[in-house]
């Protein structure tokens, strides 16, 4: 039986990132320490990745596999009127920048998704975080790549496939999820 190139792709992908699933932990119980502390998760991404930014804070303020108290996370795409002003006013490279600045404070969390690692409004986020204080985690497809080494952690995708990194994005997403209810749990007890 001939297995799809896009499934063979995938499971590549997968399997490669099951060495980075220690950080997702560690990301998770960090997560949950800004969230459970009153802090907040900021997110975005371009097209499919704003998607994916929009999953995690979804999954974050509804709930994942618990019912519980909602935590805070804003995806910053989903603004449309901020978005579009801000576009308008300062250029789309500010879109998600101008955001950060007004809605995190120290030790926030920034989620920056790009397969690409090179979206100029996603690398403005990330200097914005840095700037002001807040943690900037980054994933991403293939490193090295520029919003990598713009952000604090970064988990990369080796796959060339955009499809692929979205995909397994939203297996680490979810791997988040359950990592930030998971140490909410034990700090609750």
């Amino acid at each position: 039986m001939t297995v799809h190139p896009h499934l063979s792709r995938l499971r590549t992908a997968l399997r490669a990132m099951d060495a980075d699933a220690a950080t997702i932990s560690v990301w998770g119980r960090k997560l949950a320490a800004v969230l459970g502390g009153g802090g907040r998760l900021l997110a975005c991404g371009n097209g499919g990745s704003a998607a994916e930014a929009q999953h995690l804070t979804a999954e974050l303020v509804g709930r994942y596999r618990a019912d519980r108290e909602p935590y805070a996370a804003i995806p910053l795409h989903a603004d449309t009127s901020a978005v579009t002003a801000i576009g308008n006013d300062f250029g789309a490279e500010e879109v998600y920048a101008r955001q950060v600045r007004a809605h995190g404070r120290p030790g926030d969390v920034l989620m920056c998704l790009s397969t690409s690692g090179r979206s100029p409004n996603v690398l403005a986020a990330a200097r914005a975080a840095r700037r002001t204080g807040i943690v900037a985690w980054a994933l991403t497809g293939p490193a090295p790549n520029p919003l990598a080494a713009l952000c604090d952690e970064v988990l990369a995708v080796p796959a060339g496939d955009t499809a692929t990194v979205q995909e397994v994005h939203l297996a680490v997403i979810h791997m988040l999820c359950d990592a930030v209810e998971d140490a909410m749990e034990e700090a609750t007890g």
